[in-house]
């Protein structure tokens, strides 16, 4: 075996930026952390050489000329200095690992001025060599990455295209944009600009500006706080029929850094269940504030990862957020002036904040216990716990109708309902356009959320029932669940091993044969019995809906229409089916060449 040897610096550096940079993106990655960490309002990335001559420039606060020698050096940084700073960090970086690492693996021009001095300085460094000159230049700073990894042949061959290369950058820039909205960005490849938007502050006109009015009209508001934790959830989710193919637009962030976290992609994927179908995800774009000593971002190289304190609270806090936005609540913090209390609000408007109240509580129970999240396991349970009691405690003070009549206004008029097209999609005159909707989705949504809200099912009793027969595995799975059956309304009785028979029904699905029911759920099923109790309410309402192909009289479309209003979430089916839309008027005109 060769004698134990100490390594050279240069080889010391070129290790550890296989950590911290592994393609072009990284490199971008850390010189904009380090621009919006100097605090510029306008940063500049210009890409060229197939990805590897970066050039980032900012009006930041610059390096000081006695430390711009130091910037160089590995573990030299201005954003901590103690222990203590580890665990209550701010920034978005804090190593001091990203420009040692750069210089040891490309060629690095740096131009830096402070607002203190009438000069600047450039620095250059190559092979982990560092000279600098002084120089005139704007305030703030510039760096130029050249041949980047040229003196590491091997990693060179590991990268992409250069259009791919410059995709992971793209969106990279993007996350960072919509993170930091009061920083104007632009991104230019070989001079054309690729990216750009104007720093307003504005997060909607940011989402705007990187993609376009089709999203920002189909993104719901998201702000919900928690005083006593010192937890901020706020940004913006589409509605669940606004749907994306893939997890790609999850823009998740937490003190405004960008983070792939499990615990949050779940919580998200827990909120649109049963909103959205199955294989497609929401736009979502949610920023989580808390303390910093909270969380630990220190777990990995790329700051990405990270741990929280309390695991499941923030689990619960994001999803209750989410339900919220999606049900047009949003918090609206009162306003305390020369630290005198708030002046009482009248009857009126304080029957209306409980009613809001109950709304932000009623979007995170939704009827359902309070979920835990097993890190180790990465999967969730269910169990009872305090939530029973609150929800005895509201529903003492207002009636179960309320709750439900809260989440969206009745219109002050009748529908203009215009009739049926092939006796499946009603037809309603809007002053925007016409509105096309399902009339089988809709009254399924409606039924759905009813049975879901309600403490007790109506049964219908059965004197005649067929027996019915059923497999091994299904009689095992039905045994197994024969009190989540009873708790919605079906009487089911074992008359043999493998026979059932049906003693009652809920009274909605009175007219409806209980072998298509039981046949229903359990091909739901397949094989999975994991929430159960969903897929039992998702059939029952399924069943007890108005049919596609069946005529109805308008009263009947005008009743389905009214309670469809009142649902919570009136955007798809239990099943994720879109129920509703709406061709604008402009677009009907246009189409015959008519003015409007």
């Amino acid at each position: 075996m060769a004698r134990i040897k100490q390594l050279s610096k240069h080889l010391i550096n070129q290790i550890a930026a296989g950590e911290v940079i592994e393609r072009p993106s990284s490199v971008v990655k850390e010189l904009v952390e380090n621009s919006v960490d100097a605090g510029a309002t306008k940063i500049s990335i210009e890409i060229s050489n197939e990805c590897r001559d970066i050039r980032v420039a900012d009006n930041g606060g610059g390096i000081h000329p006695d430390d711009i020698m130091l910037a160089f050096s590995k573990h030299a940084t201005s954003k901590i200095s103690t222990d203590e700073d580890l665990y209550s960090i701010e920034t978005l970086g804090f190593r001091g690992e990203a420009l040692s690492s750069i210089i040891s693996i490309a060629k690095l021009t740096c131009t830096t001025r402070t607002k203190d001095f009438d000069t600047g300085c450039k620095v250059k460094c190559e092979n982990s060599e560092v000279t600098k000159v002084e120089t005139g230049c704007a305030i703030g700073t510039i760096m130029e990455v050249k041949d980047l990894f040229y003196n590491i042949p091997a990693r060179l061959k590991f990268l992409r295209n250069s259009n791919t290369e410059f995709s992971y950058i793209q969106e990279l820039v993007q996350s960072i944009a919509i993170s930091h909205p009061s920083v104007g960005f632009e991104l230019k490849k070989n001079g054309k600009v690729s990216l750009s938007t104007t720093g307003s502050g504005d997060l909607l006109q940011t989402i705007k500006e990187l993609y376009s009015n089709a999203v920002t009209s189909n993104l719901k508001e998201v702000l919900k706080t928690d005083e006593l934790s010192h937890l901020k959830l706020s940004g913006f989710v589409s509605t669940p029929d606004f749907t994306r193919s893939s997890k790609k637009d999850f823009y998740m962030f937490i003190n405004s850094r960008t983070v792939k976290c499990p615990i949050f992609q779940k919580a998200i994927d827990t909120a649109y269940k049963n909103l959205i179908a199955s294989g497609k995800y929401p736009f979502v774009v949610l920023n989580l504030e808390l303390p910093p000593e909270d969380i630990d971002v220190n777990v990995h190289p790329t700051k990405k990862e990270v741990r929280y304190k309390n695991t499941n609270q923030i689990f619960n806090f994001i999803i209750a957020g989410i339900k919220a936005g999606l049900a047009n609540y949003v918090e609206t913090p009162q306003k305390i002036e020369n630290n005198l209390p708030a002046e009482e609000p009248s009857n009126q408007e304080e029957e209306t904040q409980n009613s809001s109240n109950i709304l932000s509580f009623h979007q995170y129970s939704m009827k359902q216990k309070e979920m835990y999240l097993d890190e180790d396991e990465d999967s969730i349970y269910v169990s009872d716990n305090t939530m029973k009691q609150i929800e005895d405690s509201i529903s003492s003070k207002v009636s179960q109708n309320s709750i439900f009549d809260c989440a969206q206004e009745k219109p002050e008029d009748e529908e203009n309902i215009i009739g049926q097209y092939k006796n499946t999609y009603i037809l309603i005159e809007k002053e925007d356009g016409l509105e096309i909707v399902d009339q089988h989705i809709a009254e399924e949504r409606y039924i759905y959320e009813k049975l879901l809200n309600s403490k007790e099912i109506t049964s219908q009793l059965l004197f005649v029932s067929d027996v019915l027969e059923i497999s091994a595995s299904e009689a095992e799975i039905i045994k197994e669940n024969l009190d989540k059956f009873e708790h919605f309304g079906f009487g089911i009785e074992f008359m043999s091993d493998r026979e059932i028979i049906f003693r009652k029904v809920p009274q909605v699905l009175s007219k409806v044969n209980p072998k298509e029911i039981l046949s229903d759920i359990l091909d739901n099923i397949e094989g999975d019995i994991d929430a159960m109790e969903d897929k039992i309410l998702r059939t029952t309402a399924c069943k007890a809906s108005v049919k596609a192909g069946q005529k109805l009289s308008i009263w009947q479309m005008q009743e389905i229409i009214k309670k469809w209003r009142t649902t919570e979430m009136p955007y798809t089916c239990p099943h994720g089916r879109p129920i509703t839309r709406t061709i604008p008027h402009k677009e009907i005109a246009g189409f015959f060449q008519r003015q409007g």
